[in-house]
């Protein structure tokens, strides 16, 4: 539990923090990988359902589609603007 406390604080610096959108996307994995492991540990007090790991699995199915998606936008975004700073991303026009 401390550990996904500790990770989960360390996304939630980096998404409030770092300028790069890549980083923040790796702040946010941080936090969900968190989540993860939360479910995990208190799978341990299901022993006949095993919950906690059934939805730990379609957790990182779903990070895993959230960063194929965000990696995407963040590769269209770098393409018409040639940065990935949010901050410098004023218009998100046609």
């Amino acid at each position: 539990m401390l550990i996904a406390a500790s990770l989960f604080c360390t996304g939630l610096y980096m998404v409030l923090t770092k300028s790069n959108a890549i980083q923040v996307l790796i702040g946010i994995e941080f936090m969900i990988n968190a989540a993860i492991i939360n479910l995990v540990a208190f799978g341990k007090y299901d022993k006949h359902n095993n919950g906690g790991q059934v939805f730990a699995l379609f957790a990182i199915v779903l990070a895993a589609a959230a960063s194929a998606v965000a990696l995407a936008i963040i590769l269209n975004v770098y393409r018409r603007f040639k940065t990935i700073d949010p901050a410098k991303i004023n218009e998100l026009k046609n």
